[in-house]
């Protein structure tokens, strides 16, 4: 046994602790796999409760093995959205063309794709009964020593854990206690977008309907057959983040509203919903791209770590790949050594789907007139094409066996 290695009883006897933040889906998924290697687990999440909801994801690729291992896969088949077409349609309202999202995307038949609140309700119930999980606080000091990492809590307390996982998504306080700001590691990739729900004034049924103008799209999304609501969403392109509108909703309404404000077809009506909607979500589209995943005994996953943005729809599948690799890196090592195995296992996975940006979903939001004209075209010769078998990236890497 080299000095890396745990011996099999120190999983239990005494029991690693961890703190992992956030109660999404790479913090929920990294729970169940250190649980079952022996760990002590706490999750601390900010809001106040589990959170359900959201716009449709999808799981693809080498993320189907890991809720296949986790037994949440009957579930999420059950919950599968079967889309069964996109209408793109011009600035005018007309339609260019209506095509099988699979011949679109080049999933494969096993993809899935379904509610978000559908996967973190399957992870939060997989692991509610068996770790700690704090709602209503969050991290607001870490101070890292040769022993363990000391966390202050928001709502006061201080505790001591061997091990800190930062969870909590694209604009991680984790990340920016460790490694600084944000601004040092996102990628703007020029778009912003809004997200909400509204009625369904179109009686849409499994189905998208999707209408651009150069720099501008807007989306309506019907998951089910005859929903009263839709999922709307309003993405243009915007020169840099729109930093004074981040944690003012009122100002990401103005926003929204300039730029779409001579818009046809839906668009009046998707403005309207979204000044009175109570669930919207603005955000940029961006990437993040860290030198390290860890320092000292702090380390990120999903996110936090390594966004790819919804640009490549594979989002949800790095971060319970990554959360999957991670708790098996840990298991038989110390910190330091896992934390490297993991990021030198799992990287380059990580990278192949981040740079499947500019390719598959990311031509749905054209930045230009060309552009706009030459995916169109595309749209209209899309029926004799033959669809791809897969998409590699999702697929690149085999999930190893670790050590129960």
């Amino acid at each position: 046994m080299t000095d890396t290695e745990l011996p099999r009883g120190s999983r239990t006897t005494p029991r690693r602790t961890v703190l992992i933040s956030g109660a999404s889906i790479a913090g929920p998924a990294l729970a169940f796999w250190l649980n079952r290697y022996g760990f002590a687990v706490t999750v601390v999440e900010k809001a106040d409760g589990f959170r359900g909801g959201g716009y449709p994801i999808d799981v693809r690729g080498t993320a189907l093995e890991v809720v296949r291992r986790m037994g949440i896969l009957p579930r999420l088949q059950d919950a599968h959205i079967d889309l069964r077409r996109i209408s793109f349609l011009d600035g005018s309202g007309d339609t260019v063309a209506s095509v099988d999202p699979h011949s679109l995307t080049g999933g494969t038949g096993n993809d899935l794709e379904v509610p978000r609140g559908e996967l973190t309700a399957a992870l939060y119930e997989a692991v509610r009964n068996d770790v700690q999980i704090l709602f209503g606080d969050s991290i607001d000091t870490l101070d890292q020593s040769g022993h363990g990492v000391d966390v202050t809590f928001r709502r006061g307390g201080t505790e001591t854990f061997d091990l800190v996982v930062g969870a909590d998504g694209l604009h991680s306080r984790t990340r920016e206690l460790v490694f600084g700001p944000e601004t040092g590691f996102h990628r703007y990739l020029g778009y912003c977008f809004a997200g909400f729900t509204m009625p369904n004034t179109l009686g849409l049924s499994r189905e998208t309907v999707l209408w651009n103008t150069p720099g501008r799209a807007a989306a309506l999304y019907a998951v089910g057959d005859n929903d009263d609501t839709v999922h709307a969403l309003l993405n243009f392109v915007h020169p840099a983040p729109p930093f004074g509108a981040f944690r003012k909703p009122q100002a990401q309404r103005e926003l929204v509203v300039g730029v779409f404000a001579d818009a046809e077809w839906q668009v009046p009506g998707m403005l309207y919903a979204m000044r009175q909607a109570e669930d919207l979500f603005f955000d940029t589209v961006g990437q993040i791209h860290l030198p390290r995943w860890s320092s000292g005994r702090v380390a990120l996953v999903g996110d936090a770590a390594y966004a790819p943005s919804f640009l490549t729809g594979q989002g949800s599948s790095l971060a319970l790949v990554g959360a999957y690799m991670l708790a098996g890196s840990l298991a038989d090592r110390d910190h330091a050594a896992g934390f490297a195995a993991y990021e030198h296992d799992t990287r380059e996975f990580v990278t192949l789907n981040q740079n499947q940006v500019g390719k598959g979903d990311a031509a749905l939001f054209p930045a230009t007139a060309q552009a706009l004209q030459q995916r169109n075209e595309m749209l209209r010769n899309l029926s004799a094409m033959p669809t791809p078998a897969e998409r590699p990236a999702h697929s690149a890497l085999t999930l190893p066996e670790f050590a129960p």
